[in-house]
């Protein structure tokens, strides 16, 4: 399992799939979410713009696992 530091609080799953290098634009994003590749704790997610939280795990199949942390304040 890959760990993804973000910056913010929140961030949508589209934009997650880009962070991590899933995707390389939203359109792709959008393709891979509404074509049933990704769970979110487990649970078959296809709203692009579902938002997720530090804690989360995202599953995209043939890329693997990733969860999703907030980067410490330095």
């Amino acid at each position: 399992m890959k760990e993804i530091e973000i910056f913010t609080g929140t961030i949508k799953l589209d934009q997650f799939l880009k962070w991590a290098g899933v995707a390389l634009t939203g359109g792709e994003a959008k393709r891979i979410v509404t074509g049933g590749f990704v769970k979110v704790n487990g649970v078959l997610e296809q709203r692009r713009g579902r938002t997720l939280v530090p804690g989360d795990i995202v599953d995209v199949s043939g890329f693997g696992s990733f969860c999703l942390m907030r980067r410490a304040k330095l």
